[in-house]
Parts: C-alpha cells; structure tokens; sequence
C-alpha cells in the first residue's frame, strides 16, 4: 500500500483528462492523473476526428469552439508531438429544397454569430468533391473547420504534463471517497491511497460512478456511434463531408417515431439507429465513415445491420465507395446530458471536488478550452466564458459528503 500526495488528482486519461492536466502542470500543480484502463480508452479512443464548428449553435458553445480552435492553433507548436492538426475545411451535403431553406436558415443565425460559413451551389460544390452523387444540388462550405489525431493529442497532452512533473497511474481506479479536513482522500482499488487538495472527475460515459461517490448524481448517459474504417486511399476531395441529417441528429436528442398507439413500429432503421453522415479522411488515408447516436447503454458492440445502413449511405453521397475495401469497424460512447451542455465546475456541496464531463460529441473539439477552464476554476481564476450554462448543480441535488 502506498500514499500518494499531489495538489490535484485528475480521474479520467481521455482527452479532457489529459487536457486538465497538461494546463494544471504548466501553472506548477503537482497532479496525478488516474484512470480505470489506460490512455483514450473511452470515447476519445473510439471517435473520428473532426473540430466541427458548423455544427454549432449560436451561443456558449460555438464561442468555446472559436476559442478552442485558436488554442489548436498554438498547440500544435506548443506540444512536444505531432497532433496531425489541419483546417481542410468543411461541407454539408445539402438533398433537397426542405433541406436547402433549413440550412439557409441556420447558416445565417451562424454567420450572425461571427462563423464565416455560407452555401455554395452544385458547381462550386464539384471543385471540393467532384465524385459527390449526382443529385446532391447544394452545400454548405466552411472554411475553418479542421481535424486533429484523438490519440496523437492525448498523447501529446500526457508528454507534455509528464515533462512538467505529472505523474500517471493506469489500472486502477477509485473506490472510495473520503473527505479531509483540507481536501480528499481517494482509496483506489489497487489498495493505493491518494490525498489531494482538488479532485478533477474527467470520466465521460462514467462520469457518474465517481460523483456517486460522494453522495451526488450527475444525469450523464452513454450514447452510442458506431464508425467504419477503410483502406487507405488517395484523397477523394478537398473537404471532410457531413450531412444535414448529421447535423439534426447531432444538434437534437434523438425522439424516436411513434405510432398512433404510443409504440415504436413506425420507426425506420435510420431513426433507430438515430444515422448520420460524416466522412473525414485521415492523414494515413484512410477514411472515417460515421455514424449513429444510440441509446445503447454501456453496450460498445457493433450491430451488422447499422454498420450495413453506413455502408450504403456512404455509397448513396460518394458511390465510388463501393469499389473501397473497409478494414474495420468499432463503437464509441459519447458522454450525453439531457440538455447537450457539458458538466464544468464544482460539485455542490463539495468544495474543491470538480467535473469536466458531458460533452457528447464535441470532446474533441472543445477539448483544448476545457482544460484552460478548468484550469482557471481550479486555481481559483475567473473563467474567460460565463458558467452558468455549465453548473454541475442545475438538475438539482447536492454532494452527501
């Protein structure tokens, strides 16, 4: 058995994990990172790689993005490893008139909002992606969206933290929650004991077995996406690609279709399996093909029938993918909130016991921002952004501690 000090104990290695602690270690805390498995083994593992701003509201969070894709920008000089960021761009595939004045609609609440983004006709599509399907007859284009590596990042936030005096325990995780006079004491299953000034709970899907922990329920679920990787190809246009239905699926909680006597038989399997369409390609040339939002549970197999439903949506935008091998599939889950905010700040009645969770699909993407403000709440800083949005407490309750 052994005691373990630090200033803070960070649970959680994903990438908002590694984040926290990176921008914790640079302002000269003492932290020690755990996690029950190790390094990206949750959704940032097992997710695609976009920094999607189009697919933003106007508001809290499309500020954060901005914020964070600045962050991008000096952190892929700043870290001591690759991170394979780039701005390609982006386009979303735009089928029909209905779909047409619905995104005229929501880009110009965008561009309001400061998004440089607009809608560009079939021609001007062509130039991006000349192998898109025929009867694709508009587009949005965006020039700031980007991509970086999930695992290249985390890994780079890890070497970075380490070389300032991060320590990291993998394989373990708590069990126990005590509070001290000046901060807590975590009794790890490995028999370990740690005791920090400030806990940091960065456990996505599994956010919540920690804040039970101490006596507090956060509403956190895991959802389901389910994505396809090809073989490396040359690349098949200029841009990564959504579709608008990517983007009412990603923006909206799934609502799934009922019929007259409150049963789900008028569900189709794009409804059930809640399918959207996003293709990025990676720079070892292979291809992302996604993907579904699921309700699913802990569950992170993947279903044969919505991996077939990818598979032919991908031919249906780019029917050149029919000749493409794919060489695997796997399932992420997404940590989702009731409302689409992430949990940012202090638990409710348990002083210097913080959450950074919840963000669902935007973990990647917000992950850079995430750790400066955490870092800020931590250190007893003012956030640059309002909070209010993010309270751990707004669903109501309080730490039993």
């Amino acid at each position: 058995m052994a005691y373990v000090r630090c200033d803070v104990a960070i649970l959680g290695a994903g990438v908002n994990g590694t984040s926290i602690a990176y921008e914790l270690s640079k302002r000269g805390k003492k932290v020690l990172l755990i996690d029950k498995v190790v390094m990206g083994a949750g959704a940032s593992g097992s997710c695609d790689d976009m920094i999607l701003l189009q697919s933003k509201k106007p508001g809290i969070l499309l500020e954060m993005a901005f914020k964070s894709l600045e962050r991008f920008e000096s952190l892929k000089d700043e870290l001591p490893a690759d991170i394979e960021f780039e701005t390609r761009g982006g386009t979303i595939l735009i089928e029909d008139k209905e779909h047409l004045a619905t995104m005229e609609d929501f880009v110009a609440s965008q561009n309001r909002y400061g998004l440089e983004v607009e809608i560009i006709d079939r021609k001007r599509l062509l130039q991006l992606q000349p192998l898109v399907a025929e009867d694709i007859i508009a587009s949005t284009y965006s020039a700031r969206d980007s991509q970086v590596n999930p695992m290249l990042l985390m890994k780079a936030f890890l070497l970075g933290a380490r070389q300032k005096g991060m320590e990291f325990l993998s394989r373990t995780r708590a069990t126990a929650v005590e509070r001290l006079d000046s901060g807590w004491r975590l009794i790890l299953d490995s028999g370990d004991r740690v005791e920090a000034e400030t806990v940091v709970n960065a456990a996505g899907a599994w956010a919540n077995d920690i804040t039970k922990l101490v006596g507090f329920d956060v509403p956190i679920t895991p959802r389901k996406g389910q994505v396809i990787v090809t073989e490396a190809i040359p690349p098949l246009g200029a841009t990564n690609v959504w579709s608008a239905q990517y983007i009412v699926s990603k923006l909206k909680p799934h609502e799934a279709a009922k019929n007259p006597e409150g049963g789900a038989a008028a569900q189709t399997p794009s409804e059930r399996f809640g399918l959207g369409f996003a293709f990025t390609g990676t720079h070892n040339g292979n291809y992302l093909i996604g993907s579904t939002r699921e309700n699913r549970g802990f569950d992170k197999s993947t279903d044969p029938e919505a991996i077939s439903l990818l598979a032919a949506q991908v031919e249906r935008f780019f029917p050149v993918m029919s000749k493409i091998n794919f060489i695997r599939t796997f399932a992420g889950l997404r940590p989702s909130t009731p409302d689409g905010m992430p949990f940012l700040g202090e638990i409710p009645g348990a002083p210097g016991f913080f959450i950074a969770a919840g963000h669902e699909g935007d973990g990647i993407a917000l992950s850079p921002i995430t750790g400066l403000v955490l870092a800020d709440l931590v250190t007893g800083k003012k956030p640059a952004f309002p909070m209010e949005a993010f309270d751990p407490g707004r669903f109501g309750g309080k730490a039993g501690l």
